[in-house]
């Protein structure tokens, strides 16, 4: 089937929560970045404090999601879309407000509520308006759009604290948070039939999906590693005398995934998700190699080529799977169990690192995880590879 044959991906409602889900992480990188250093400049707050804001940030996210996947289920996924971006985009609003480090997280607490409600929702949206012999295709380019924020935001945000200080980098905040508020505003879902989901009890169990659990674990063991790259990455480059290139690590990392994007999503429908995953961990752990051992600029921006590669294509394949593997009316349950367990993998690996990078050097610590990630490929295979493989090959066999 040639692609003028295939269904359309791009679609108004495709476009609109990719662009809602692209501003909503600008906000979250804006701030992730200049809010430490708020905490210590302008708040007169310890470096411990100032871990805190992102920690408190993520734990509302994790806590609200399987909560948020159930309420999706219940009265549907525009309404729930809508509530968390304007809470998401109203608590963008109190920052200003925050003259004290307990406002501040009673703030960052809130915010993190609309995030992990938005998440959710933008999450279960895309998977339900994918076509099915797409979803490798599509899932990759709107996670692109959460990458290609990672890239511009925190340059964007520390730019304005530098330039024009932190009331302009709040402002900057909100009018991210309202345009992405706005482009969810534009996405518009059929309506469907949700009685039986309203019968019954509530049981424990239907927070989670089951199904999702077993990629889920994979991705937050190896989001440990993803979460050093992110926390630092750029303090790393210091110590290696590359500073002056530590700010395009992350643009090459997404230069590497807008050119690797189209190739990689139609290649996972195509081939099925082991062919795609297996090389990717195998890419991700050379990237780290490079990155231990980097001692000129080429070699530091390989290892982001490398890592983009392989981490940035591991990443939507993984919540590909995910929600692949759960019932239709279920997709929104397996988004908010896949993303509130990688987010423990993250909070887990910013702390776990930050302790080791007190005992051994960035360097050791990175050429370390190389092989910690190639252990992930047998992690990889008992949870889920050789599951898929064995679907792989009952497709086949009924195929013959």
């Amino acid at each position: 089937m040639n692609d003028n044959q295939q269904p359309r991906l791009w679609t108004k409602n495709f476009i609109s929560i990719s662009i809602s889900n692209f501003f909503l992480f600008m906000t979250f990188y804006f701030l992730l970045v200049t809010l430490p250093i708020y905490v210590i400049q302008e708040l007169n707050g310890k470096e411990s404090e100032a871990g805190l804001v992102t920690t408190v940030f993520l734990l509302s996210a994790i806590i609200i999601r399987p909560f948020a996947g159930r309420w999706i289920e219940k009265i549907g996924s525009r309404k729930i879309l809508l509530t968390s971006l304007f809470v998401f985009a109203g608590a963008s609003f109190f920052y200003f407000a925050a003259n004290t480090i307990w406002s501040l997280m009673a703030i960052r607490f809130l915010h993190g509520i609309g995030f992990g409600m938005a998440t959710t929702a933008t999450g279960g949206i895309v998977a339900s308006i994918i076509p099915d012999s797409r979803r490798g295709e599509g899932m990759g380019y709107f996670v692109l759009s959460s990458n290609l924020a990672m890239v511009m935001g925190p340059f964007l945000g520390l730019t304005a604290m530098q330039e024009w200080g932190v009331t302009v980098m709040f402002w900057m905040s909100i009018v991210s948070a309202l345009i992405g508020l706005g482009a969810g505003l534009f996405t518009s879902l059929p309506k469907v039939d949700r009685e039986n989901n309203l019968k019954g009890s509530f049981q424990f169990r239907e927070l989670f999906e089951g199904s999702a659990i077993p990629i889920a674990v994979v991705g937050a063991f190896f989001a440990i590693v993803y979460s050093s790259i992110l926390s630092f990455v750029s303090i790393y480059a210091d110590e290696i005398g590359l500073g002056s290139v530590s700010s395009y690590f992350f643009v090459v990392y997404a230069v590497v995934l807008l050119l690797s994007r189209p190739y990689t999503g139609k290649w996972f429908d195509l081939y099925g998700a082991n062919w795609i995953v297996y090389p990717a961990i195998i890419l991700f752990g050379i990237g780290m190699v490079i990155l231990g051992t980097a001692s000129s600029a080429i070699m530091f921006l390989a290892a982001a080529a490398f890592a983009g590669l392989g981490w940035g294509t591991l990443f939507p394949s993984y919540q590909t799977i995910a929600v692949t593997a759960a019932p239709p009316k279920r997709r929104a349950m397996a988004t908010a169990t896949f993303l509130s367990i990688y987010d423990t993998g993250i909070g887990l690996g910013s702390f776990i690192v930050g302790l080791a990078a007190a005992k051994v050097s960035l360097g050791t610590l990175y050429l370390s995880s190389s092989v910690y990630i190639f252990l992930g490929l047998g992690i990889y295979y008992l949870l889920q590879g050789r599951k898929l493989q064995r679907r792989e090959k009952s497709k086949r066999e009924q195929t013959i």
